[in-house]
């Protein structure tokens, strides 16, 4: 739509309740909106008439299929589509009705189940989530209503990455309401979480990146000499957006925008050919759902472009890799207008609203503090563990920045003595009305892996390829069972203590002390920190299966079970599944590499070596005394050789992990350090090679070439 305001076409391809409020009657549009407003159950007697108005819309806009659309264990979407067109007496027509709206049944045998259901159990349904907005995808001229979903199992097992969001949800909604009302906050209807995910990507040459079998196969670059300039002259950060990328960045966003999804900033990132685009902050579920059209329509819109964009942690060794910033924060949806919408996370105007501010902020900064471990298994793939910890993201250490005012008041709270009013503490403390937020109210630490930045926290160790589910799913359980806690706490004090407030302060003040650990306001890339964070007790988990093995222990069980969000069935299958795609993307990485190896550049390096023996033998037979060729030769003859010593183990490796493929635990430890080690060689000898062998001849697109084009 050339020359039209984003406002006049933005969700025009969406249908949420806002626009069936005019095609609905009165009473139907109520029980849709609480269906989404407040997580109730779709009553399914106003299921037909939805359905219809869905049916005609999607028809008026075009779409000729409709499919359930919905997020499997795979970091992905799946759909399957069906024709709109039925028959009646013979006759063509369009049909689409209620059981077609709300429920499906997909093939689930080929989807990953970490052992909830064999191959031969396909069955699998999938159910209309009415939370997130029906949207028509509109690719290659070719317009498909999609029906966000739920994808359960035969028995109700959640098989999908957003049905134990939704649990996690509920759970976090229910105790924070409990909470709310011992605070005397009444009316109260839903306690929802809003998240922001920024994407950082990067897009290159579509030539470049198909004659990469290791960026075709893996994602990201196996081997690759670093070029004399990377990212330290510190020009490419927020630098202009080169032009044809700027016509790309431009398409995606149009598209995004008749999905409704709320894109608001792009800028140039740190590393060369690195971008980022970041969205409004959303409810969770329907933030999840856009960021997975974010990743999917940046592929798509690329290769119209002739480009291709990389969504992998570390695409490119030796410059910054990409990640996703989720800011995170809890919002209210209640009768009263004070309520409705208040943000929980934002500092207030009285004194009653900062111990509530306060409350909750304890109950976050001892979910984090006690479960750190359960966040990291939450960020725990093979991409993101390229990226963690490598001077450029946050740690695999989890900690919490507060900012300079917010740990002033915690630690004065948490050191000072209980006064006989929380009125007069507040006051003490200068915080009985802290300023409004026009700005953060903290300082911004790039390092911190969960940042509190004024009225929200930002997870930023989250992996850019991942899907956004899990991560959250970990954090709303680990608060929630925090909320839980400070709620008995509260009403058992309340027993001693007349005054909430003062009962509440008494509660946040201990928890101050206890969590001081998990708080750190300096750099977390410095070595000093890995030290005093192994003091502290912190867990520095850096290799994904050490990390994943994190989400079956004891205490993990305990927190997911209790609160409904996962069964332990449930909790082995994510852990499986998580594990053994750790495997598949190592073995695909090995196997890339050993063929690149023995089909690219060793080739390339016997031939350039070879020319280099034949023209010194020429000159020694012309009578040449001295032969400049033999250097060369017999440097880069030793590494030829080294290279090989390095494939030779590199293959054992492959062997070894092939043979274990019934022991996933032990298998995976061996690729994570063996197969890891192996791979390192192989590549130190290659990138050795790529430094010497002449630039005409080496067979794969360098550094240089793909992240500063001409």
């Amino acid at each position: 739509m050339p020359g039209a305001r984003v406002s006049e076409y933005f969700g025009i391809n969406t249908l949420g309740a806002r626009q069936m409020r005019d095609k609905l009657p009165p009473e139907v549009y109520t029980k849709l909106l609480a269906a989404i407003r407040l997580g109730k159950k779709l009553d399914v007697d106003i299921a037909p008439k939805v359905a219809q108005i869905i049916r005609d819309w999607a028809i008026s806009r075009g779409a000729t299929h409709f499919t359930h659309w919905f997020q499997p264990q795979t970091g992905l979407t799946a759909e399957k589509h069906d024709a709109f067109l039925s028959f009646d007496d013979g006759q063509p027509m369009e049909s689409f009705g209620a059981s077609q709206l709300i429920q499906s049944e997909p093939d689930a045998s080929s989807f990953p189940s970490g052992g909830l259901r064999s191959t031969w159990e396909a069955r699998g349904y999938t159910a209309w989530n009415p939370a997130s907005p029906v949207f028509i995808a509109e690719w290659a001229g070719v317009k498909t209503l999609c029906i966000p979903s739920v994808f359960i199992g035969y028995n109700g097992e959640a098989l999908d990455e957003l049905t134990p969001l939704l649990r996690s949800s509920d759970a976090l909604s229910e105790r924070s309401i409990a909470l709310l009302e011992v605070l005397g906050d009444k009316g109260v209807q839903r306690v929802f979480t809003t998240l922001g995910p920024e994407q950082e990507y990067f897009l290159i040459d579509r030539g470049h990146f198909a004659l990469r079998p290791d960026l075709v196969m893996a994602g990201r670059t196996l081997i690759g000499a670093p070029p004399p300039r990377g990212q330290q002259l510190e020009d490419h950060y927020f630098a202009g957006i080169p032009e044809r990328i700027q016509a790309c960045i431009a398409e995606v966003e149009h598209e995004l925008y008749k999905l409704g999804v709320p894109i608001v900033t792009r800028h140039n990132e740190v590393a060369p050919s690195q971008f980022e685009m970041a969205p409004r902050y959303e409810e969770t579920d329907v933030a999840v759902d856009h960021n997975q059209l974010v990743m999917a329509t940046l592929r798509r819109v690329a290769l119209r472009h002739n480009l291709q964009a990389l969504l992998h942690e570390k695409p490119f060794a030796g410059i910054n890799g990409s990640g996703k910033h989720c800011n995170w924060s809890m919002s209210l949806a209640a009768d009263s207008p004070e309520l409705d919408g208040y943000n929980l996370l934002k500092p207030g105007q009285t004194p009653h609203q900062n111990v509530r501010f306060l409350a909750f902020l304890a109950a976050i900064l001892k979910g984090v503090h006690k479960y750190a471990a359960v966040l990291r298994a939450g960020i725990a793939t093979s991409g993101n563990e390229h990226r963690l910890g490598a001077n450029e993201a946050p740690p695999a250490i989890i900690s919490v920045f507060m900012g300079e005012q917010l740990t002033h008041v915690i630690e004065t709270i948490a050191e000072g003595k209980v006064t006989n009013s929380a009125d007069q503490e507040m006051i003490k403390l200068g915080v009985a009305k802290l300023p409004e937020i026009q700005r953060d109210n903290t300082d911004r630490n790039r390092t911190s892996p969960f940042a509190f930045t004024g009225n929200k926290f930002e997870f930023r160790a989250v992996g850019s390829s991942q899907s956004i589910a899990f991560p959250i799913v970990l954090l709303n359980a680990a608060v929630a069972e925090s909320i839980g806690d400070i709620t008995a706490e509260l009403e058992a004090e309340l027993k001693k203590t007349k005054k909430v407030d003062d009962a509440v302060l008494k509660i946040v003040r201990r928890i101050f002390k206890e969590t001081a650990a998990i708080r750190f306001e300096g750099n977390n890339y410095a070595e000093e920190w890995v030290k005093e964070a192994d003091k502290r007790g912190l867990p520095n988990l850096r290799r994904t299966p050490e990390a994943l093995k994190q989400l079956v222990t004891k205490s993990s069980r305990q927190l997911l079970t209790k609160l409904g969000i996962f069964s332990d069935e449930e909790i082995d299958s994510r852990y499986h599944v998580r594990l053994e795609r750790y495997i598949k993307d190592m073995l695909i990485e090995l196997h890339t590499m050993r063929e690149t190896v023995d089909t690219m550049v060793l080739p390339a390096a016997l031939e350039y070596v070879g020319g280099l023996a034949s023209s010194a033998a020429r000159a020694k037979e012309a009578g040449i005394s001295v032969i400049p060729q033999l250097e060369p030769a017999n440097r880069i003859g030793k590494l030829i050789q080294e290279l090989q010593t390095a494939r030779t183990a590199l293959g054992t490796v492959i062997e070894k992990a092939e043979g274990m493929h019934e022991e996933i635990e032990e298998q995976a430890e061996l690729l994570t350090h063996e197969g890891a080690d192996a791979m390192a060689a192989v590549r130190s000898g290659c990138d050795a090679l790529e430094l010497s062998v002449d630039d005409e001849m080496w067979p794969l697109p360098k550094y240089r070439e793909m992240l500063f084009p001409v």
